[in-house]
């Protein structure tokens, strides 16, 4: 009796935490998205860099950090990494104004990570603005709503066009994780 009662407890335990796996990596597919580029770390970073610059709607480029960078810095062996930066005080300023959501400048400015995996393939990764915004009300979500169509802008290229320089900020870098930026910031 008592091994059937165990088995039972054990076999509910392990279905749980199978559940509670499954649920967290649901949640951060749904959370952050990620594809593959076609394109060279540099070239990715470049397109996109100049993508943003072509969106209107008050985007800036804000900075380009190397994340990966102070862990080579201590002797550890990464996969590179860069995040490029941008906001736009269109959707910042509404956002920044209201005292009920102003926490919220903890994802300001917007990043967008490119990287590499062991695969060798580039990957581009964003979060997922939309489904966040909709936790926080009308102002949020409609300001995210806009944000994402931006940010699916940012993300064409046209491989038949050459690609433009990457562009590195003159400020700020400093050799670690790397900031540098222009047009101020949010």
């Amino acid at each position: 009796m008592f091994k059937l009662i165990g088995g039972i407890v054990i076999g509910v335990a392990l279905g749980l935490a199978g559940a509670w796996f499954a649920a967290m990596n649901m949640a951060g597919g749904l959370m952050f998205q990620e594809r593959v580029s076609p394109f060279t770390m540099e070239e990715t970073v470049a397109r996109i860099q100049q993508n943003i610059q072509a969106a209107g709607n008050g985007w800036a480029l804000f900075g380009l950090r190397y994340p990966a960078r102070p862990v080579e810095a201590e002797g550890g062996n990464v996969l590179p990494v860069m995040l490029i930066e941008a906001c736009s005080v269109k959707y910042s300023g509404p956002i920044l104004k209201e005292d009920s959501v102003r926490f919220l400048s903890l994802l300001m400015p917007c990043k967008i990570a490119v990287y590499k995996k062991s695969d060798g393939k580039v990957y581009i990764g964003i979060m997922n603005a939309g489904l966040i915004g909709r936790f926080f009300g009308s102002l949020v979500g409609n300001t995210m709503a806009d944000v994402v169509k931006d940010q699916e802008s940012f993300l064409v290229m046209d491989p038949t066009k050459p690609a433009p320089p990457m562009i590195i900020p003159k400020v700020g870098d400093g050799g670690g994780g790397g900031a540098g930026g222009s047009a101020g910031g949010c």
